[in-house]
């Protein structure tokens, strides 16, 4: 076979092979299938009503503490000057009666919290201690200027669950909470100031004998008024029903 032969075969074989490549991207492939939206995605329910357990910080939760006292905390010298001069009277002078009800500290004041979808993309939080509302976007989050007590909350499905040594459900939820208004962390006056950065976790736990728990782990980022990192984590036990929903307002004592 001369050389012109064989280059005229292997044009003729390659020829083929486009041909058949071309015919098989032309095939109808179906319909493409829209992205699942974050309710669809969810690994995991938080959904329903929950009450708070309170197992740790009893004194500190459960109670209001005298001015001063707050141990475990470290505050920079702003904010111990803040902790030091709290007036209770004073934010309810100035309708401040919230600060202990903001976004870093609501998962701790004792009471019952429903969650529940607003939309396919936002998770709501309702409180009934304080009659707050947190919406958890999923995606890009509505750029406001204006701080509020719950702030803007931006939040991801996480593959795995945090892996508290129980079975865990799998998946678990990250929430990162901006533009915050300066708040209480608690009660008698420990602050956190707008420009903390808030990070969450949220694990569903189920227990042998049926029971579902929800573990909120918070960790509050502020360098204005806290010279440590603190870390807590909250549980909620899931009720079969709505009741004992006690929506009480805000109070500053």
């Amino acid at each position: 076979m001369t050389t012109l032969s064989r280059l005229l075969r292997v044009a003729a074989v390659v020829s083929s092979v486009l041909a058949v490549a071309s015919v098989t991207s032309a095939q109808p492939r179906g319909p493409a299938q829209p992205p699942r939206t974050a309710r669809q995605a969810a690994p995991i329910d938080l959904t329903g009503q929950w009450v708070s357990i309170v197992t740790e910080d009893w004194r500190f939760r459960m109670i209001t503490p005298a001015k001063g006292d707050y141990p475990g905390i470290q505050l920079t010298a702003a904010g111990a000057a803040i902790a030091q001069n709290w007036d209770p009277a004073k934010d309810e002078a100035e309708g401040n009666q919230c600060k202990s009800y903001g976004v870093a500290a609501i998962m701790r004041v004792p009471g019952r919290i429903r969650i529940s979808w607003e939309d396919d993309s936002t998770l709501k939080i309702e409180t009934d201690s304080g009659r707050q509302t947190r919406l958890l976007r999923f995606g890009v989050v509505p750029d406001s200027a204006e701080a509020t007590w719950q702030g803007a909350s931006r939040a991801e499905w996480l593959p795995h669950g945090g892996g508290f040594g129980r079975p865990v459900t799998n998946g678990s939820l990250k929430v990162v909470t901006t533009k915050m208004k300066e708040g209480y962390l608690r009660k008698n006056g420990v602050p956190y100031s707008a420009n903390t950065v808030l990070t969450e976790y949220f694990d569903v736990l189920a227990e042998p004998d049926g029971s579902q728990w929800l573990v909120a782990k918070s960790i509050v980022e502020d360098p204005t008024y806290h010279n440590d990192t603190p870390i807590t984590s909250s549980n909620f036990r899931k009720q079969n029903d709505r009741s004992g929903w006690d929506p009480q307002a805000c109070t500053a004592r």
